[in-house]
């Protein structure tokens, strides 16, 4: 069955496409209650997001739209150290788009929020003439421990840098489908939850973590150094890229370092918690590339960010300029 305005009207046909999707899979007691707002049990420290995601296709190696706005909202709550708890969804329907093709991208949603822990518990549907798309809209709510504070602007000098995986892996999926190469790069599309709760139910609590997404590793950590007016320094000899990756941008003239993924955390965390951080996130899901990539060299009004290159040079990073394309969220 094909999307039509109807579905959009608050009727019958919108009724029955709630319904028969997405009550059907986001399968709990608050969202089939079909009340305005839903009401939950709180915590006196909450973290909130938002985000919206247009990927084009909505299917791609290694993922889809569905999985990857859960995966976005629950790793942007996850870099402050928060539990993810609640999310709601706004989808933009395009007349014409086919419900099966609606329903799979529900389950892989409902999937990936039962893997990550987090509950979707309202959400909203808009009918839009178009061309078969489909848009979805996202907020997420976390908790976060009274004793901790994890923030962009708490890098010290001495801290260790942790890249969980292999850069540039969503980037180089989403391009190849959009340009029809033939490779076998997949996404990296994934929750981060396990390798935060490893980390902060074993002791250790970074001082900074964000989310490798949109402007690759580069724009994430010259971003902590200009918050922390500190100084940067990262081995390019350390660097996770795979040969796939690495090929792919030496083809195209693309730089990881500018590359996003979907699945990747850049740590920031004291010295002395270097080695377990590294065990403790290599055993978790989706963190067994993890590495130590450089670290915090010293204080610096400016918030420098240096790659110390192969041939022993440093190259000062900045954050992206221009658009990083395509667009991959």
């Amino acid at each position: 069955m094909k999307i039509t305005m109807a579905a959009g009207s608050g009727g019958a046909s919108t009724a029955s496409l709630i319904n028969d999707i997405f009550i059907k899979e986001f399968d709990n007691e608050t969202v089939a209650s079909l009340e305005d707002c839903a009401v939950v049990e709180g915590n006196a420290k909450i973290a909130m997001t938002t985000d919206s995601f247009v990927v084009t296709p909505v299917e791609y190696p290694g993922g889809d739209i569905g999985r990857l706005a859960v995966c976005g909202t629950v790793n942007d709550l996850l870099a402050r150290g928060a539990t993810p708890k609640y999310m709601t969804c706004g989808f933009i329907l395009q007349t014409g788009l086919d419900t099966d093709d609606l329903t799979r991208m529900v389950k892989s949603m409902a999937a990936t929020a039962k893997e990550a822990g987090i509950k979707i518990v309202a959400g909203d549907t808009k009918v839009v003439e178009g061309d078969s798309g489909l848009m979805i809209n996202t907020t997420g709510v976390g908790f976060v421990p009274e004793n901790l504070d994890i923030k962009s602007n708490n890098a010290k000098p001495g801290d260790a840098v942790i890249v969980t995986g292999n850069l540039g892996e969503h980037h180089a999926a989403i391009l190849s489908t959009r340009l029809q190469i033939d490779n076998n790069i997949k996404s990296d599309t994934a929750p981060l939850n396990k390798i935060v709760a490893n980390l902060l139910d074993n002791g250790i609590k970074p001082h900074a973590m964000r989310d490798v997404t949109r402007g690759g590793l580069a724009t994430v950590l010259k971003e902590i150094a200009e918050n922390s007016k500190a100084k940067i320094e990262l081995n390019q000899n350390d660097l996770p890229v795979s040969k796939e990756i690495s090929d792919f941008c030496g083809l195209l003239g693309l730089d990881p370092l500018y590359m996003g993924n979907e699945g990747k955390m850049a740590i920031i965390l004291a010295p002395a918690d270097l080695d377990k951080a590294l065990d403790l996130i290599r055993s978790s899901d989706y963190g067994a590339n993890a590495v130590a990539i450089g670290s915090v060299v010293e204080e610096d009004e400016a918030g420098t960010l240096l790659l110390k290159t192969t041939l022993g040079g440093l190259r000062q990073l900045d954050v992206l300029q221009g658009e990083g394309l395509p667009r991959i969220c």
